[in-house]
């Protein structure tokens, strides 16, 4: 269960050279164990020095030595404990190994997975799959049309992981008689498929309407009427997988929060799945979740909450590592008197957010519609100027933590 008055992190911050404080408690002494073998912790609390460019890294550190950082603040050349003596016992500031390095030295990369499949299936060569299901997700009184499509791959070798995306060649040609170009779909479903079988392949699809700018006709999507019209036993031109943005992390403790407006629910659909559901746990032993999720959920009207009794049930399910908020624009009015957008709810828990944002088991994805990050990104700067922090250099240094695949 994520508990937000635990969250350690940046208390205040500055860049390139300067240094901060670290206080920490509870840190193990390295590799020293006591006469029953348990690890020796120090007692009291613990002042370390630490370059703006090792931060992440010294994080990473004190928690692997079983430490928690009570606070962080800049070093202002005064004595770390700046007067102040812990209760239990006397601190000492000290300088850690890896606070001593070159200040210029490179950020370390985290290794790069080899394990994901990539352009399986190319648009010259596209895996040919049929339609198994084409459902509306839209309730009575909703706006507009949105389908879920499952599609069976098991008579290829389409492989995909959660937070990848497929493309569909619609059946026909353009005005000057070419096929259509391919487009982009992010996928649904687990790795596993919508019946934990491997056999199919899972989209959310809107249909695309719009006025046009000259003749205010209404025009329709190609792929995506495409798509919400096809029948049953339809064949669908599929290619991919592709993209490596969205992936999951590893860590089943990592906090997950999640912010998507309309069919950008679909990877999250996807990490819940593959966090929560039964059959799903079942399916993967190594990967059992105890961290905290956490999708804020932008739609224009109730019926238009897709996957709503789904999502809900797991959210009734496991309140402690799941916690579901919704912006419906129609019908909630933000602080100001006006709609309630996703950037509306990011800034009222803006505060607690940035705190899970510090954490470096923290990844955040924003999914949906383009221009949705700049009101993220304006939540989240107010957060961290209370500390001091100017949050597009710290989204900088947490980029493979900050992962957005808008459109």
């Amino acid at each position: 269960m994520y508990n937000p008055s635990a969250a350690g992190g940046v208390a205040s911050t500055a860049y390139g050279s300067r240094l901060f404080i670290y206080e920490v408690e509870g840190l193990r002494q390295n590799g020293e164990t006591d006469k029953m073998g348990y690890p020796i912790r120090r007692s009291g609390n613990l002042f370390i020095t630490v370059p703006y460019s090792r931060m992440n890294q010294e994080m990473q550190r004190i928690a692997r030595l079983g430490g928690r950082i009570v606070s962080i603040r800049p070093y202002d050349g005064t004595s770390a404990s700046n007067g102040q003596v812990s209760s239990r016992t006397e601190p000492q500031p000290v300088q850690s190994a890896e606070a001593s390095k070159p200040m210029t030295q490179a950020k370390e990369k985290p290794a790069k997975r080899t394990d994901v499949p990539v352009n399986i299936y190319r648009p010259n060569n596209p895996y040919i799959g049929k339609c198994l299901s084409n459902e509306e997700l839209v309730g009575e009184g909703g706006i507009g049309t949105v389908r879920h499509l499952k599609f069976d791959i098991s008579g290829g070798d389409l492989r995909y992981l959660e937070g990848q995306s497929i493309g569909i060649i619609p059946d026909g040609t353009d005005a000057n008689g070419k096929p259509h170009k391919i487009r982009l779909y992010s996928i649904a479903s687990t790795r596993h498929g919508d019946d934990v079988d491997d056999k199919t392949v899972s989209l959310c699809v809107r249909q695309l309407e719009y006025k046009h700018p000259e003749t205010g006709e209404t025009v329709y999507g190609v792929c995506s009427t495409f798509l919400c019209n096809l029948e049953k036993d339809a064949d669908v031109k599929i290619t991919g997988p592709v993209g490596k943005e969205m992936l999951l992390p590893d860590d089943p403790e990592a906090n997950i929060i999640m912010m998507a407006t309309g069919t950008g629910i679909a990877p999250f659909r996807a990490y819940l799945w593959r966090m929560f559901k039964d059959a799903e746990k079942a399916a993967n032993p190594d990967y059992q979740f105890k961290g905290f999720a956490w999708l804020i959920f932008g739609i224009p009207t109730t019926p238009n909450i897709l996957y709503k009794e789904e999502l809900e049930e797991l959210q009734g399910k496991y309140p402690d590592n799941f916690r579901l908020t919704y912006a419906i624009s129609r019908e909630q009015q933000n602080s100001e008197g006006g709609r309630m957008y996703i950037q509306h709810r990011v800034a009222e828990h803006a505060d607690e957010i940035w705190n899970l944002v510090k954490q470096e088991k923290t990844h955040t994805y924003i999914c949906g519609l383009k221009g949705m990050e700049d009101g993220i990104d304006e939540a989240m700067a107010t957060a961290a100027a209370k500390e001091g922090i100017t949050w597009k250099e710290y989204q900088r240094s947490i980029k493979e933590r900050w992962h957005v695949e808008t459109y």
